[in-house]
């Protein structure tokens, strides 16, 4: 087999620089200098002087429960909530300690009941189906296709062959967005109930609506490698007076604490809930709420800024070694991306010892690559034990098996970019060229 060789320029850094970049090859097509990356990968977004004031002065006060105050606008978490809805266009919100948290309300308050089943992406991270085990249902796993998107025509197929399953929790992993008019024809017509969790996909928008407006109720995540970062919180956003009432009590507005929300119906609308419905007590703490805030007004230069960077990576990476991997392709109907990380599959000739050497050249350059299909990776289905699946997965197995993440932090410089495309496309040259793959 043979592939056209990557025209790599040597070029010279100053003394100090962060990464060294030589790329000169002998005629046998041996790299003999590499690029290597110093920056640290896992370098999260970090909280603005804003929110880190903030929170020293309500750590002065001592007021971090969310409900030690005398009215709803002086909650730190109640105007967190209203922000949220302000930038999402949700009527209601519910602050959380957790996205885990709301992925499991998303399903207690729209009627899942103890060994009912749910629809939900054989590729997403394992706190979905850890969050429907939680909720006390059995996951069924639909197909995700090479644009790790969950397949339409696998779920119209799971949907037929479990008639008696209502609920559909579909994840936009990576910020990555099926057909959701497709999506929900499939599931009004079984008379299914669509949930979306936007973990990652806060500011994507489809048909330029936000996320999460498609299926009836929706959970964003602030951990810490999300768009916002409080360490861990996530929020449940709906336009269903009833959802959002329960997720209040649920998640601990007891007494009439419903009172000090800004974002929720009103009373007539809590019923007996208080008494019926249990207190899990998985309120967002104020403390946590008072970090988000000043995230949420720069969310926008900061998708600009991922976007940007990440176009820029996606066409260097295509221009030198693009006939050995693809990117995944944005659905059309996604008009707003967020671009946060760098996703590609491996050609299809990189065998799994190929595909380990790749890992390891990226790796031994500075520059870790997670492999979705890794034996340890939580995103990694076979790994959950917990909720196996009962049919085989084929479509998604064979993607996971060459399918690379790679995070791209916004504190690096745009030149660290430049570094992270060398050293993936120098990492599949030398794979290449180790497995006889030459000229």
């Amino acid at each position: 087999m043979q592939f056209t060789k990557i025209a790599l320029i040597a070029v010279s850094l100053i003394a100090g620089a962060d990464a060294l970049v030589s790329n000169t090859k002998t005629d046998l097509g041996k790299i003999t200098d590499r690029t290597f990356v110093t920056r640290d990968i896992k370098t999260p977004d970090p909280v603005p002087e804003e929110g880190q004031q903030a929170a020293l002065e309500l750590m002065k006060t001592g007021r971090m429960y969310r409900y030690n105050v005398k009215t709803a606008d002086e909650a730190v978490v109640s105007q967190c909530e209203k922000e949220v809805c302000d930038y999402t266009g949700h009527k209601y919100c519910v602050a959380l300690n957790s996205c885990g948290s709301a992925l499991m309300l998303l399903l207690k308050t729209t009627g899942l009941e103890y060994g009912d089943k749910v629809l939900s992406n054989a590729f997403t991270f394992g706190a979905v189906p850890s969050a429907i085990e939680h909720a006390g249902g059995k996951a069924v796993y639909v197909e995700s296709d090479y644009n790790h998107v969950m397949d339409v025509a696998d779920l119209k197929k799971k949907l037929a062959a479990h008639p008696d399953c209502k609920h559909v929790l579909i994840s936009h992993m990576r910020g990555k967005v099926a057909d959701m008019d497709a999506v929900k024809e499939a599931c009004d017509e079984a008379g299914a109930i669509l949930l979306e969790d936007c973990a990652h996909s806060l500011g994507v928008r489809w048909q330029d609506k936000h996320t999460g407006h498609i299926g009836i109720a929706s959970a964003i995540s602030s951990q810490s490698y999300k768009m916002i970062n409080s360490g861990e919180g996530g929020f449940l956003l709906t336009d269903d007076p009833d959802i959002a009432a329960k997720t209040a009590v649920y998640a601990g507005a007891y007494e009439g604490l419903s009172g000090k929300h800004m974002t929720v119906p009103g009373p007539e609308y809590f019923q007996d809930y208080p008494r019926t419905l249990p207190n899990y007590s998985l309120r967002m703490s104020n403390l946590a709420a008072s970090v988000i805030r000043p995230q949420l007004k720069t969310l926008e230069p900061r998708i600009e800024k991922y976007n940007r960077r990440y176009w820029k990576l996606a066409a260097e990476v295509e221009a030198k070694c693009g006939e050995h991997l693809t990117l995944p392709v944005d659905t059309p109907g996604m008009t707003v991306p967020v671009h946060d990380s760098l996703q590609f599959n491996l050609d299809k000739k990189f065998t799994p010892e190929m595909v380990e050497q790749f890992l390891e050249e990226c790796s031994g350059h500075g520059l870790p690559v997670e492999l979705f299909g890794n034996k340890s990776n939580a995103r990694n289905f076979v790994n959950w034990e917990f909720a196996p699946t009962d049919d085989p997965l084929p479509m998604t197995t064979d993607m996971l098996s060459r399918a690379c993440d790679v995070r791209m932090p916004l504190m690096w410089d745009d030149e660290d970019f430049e570094d992270m495309a060398n050293v993936l496309c120098e990492s599949v040259e030398a794979v290449l060229a180790k497995n006889g793959f030459s000229d």
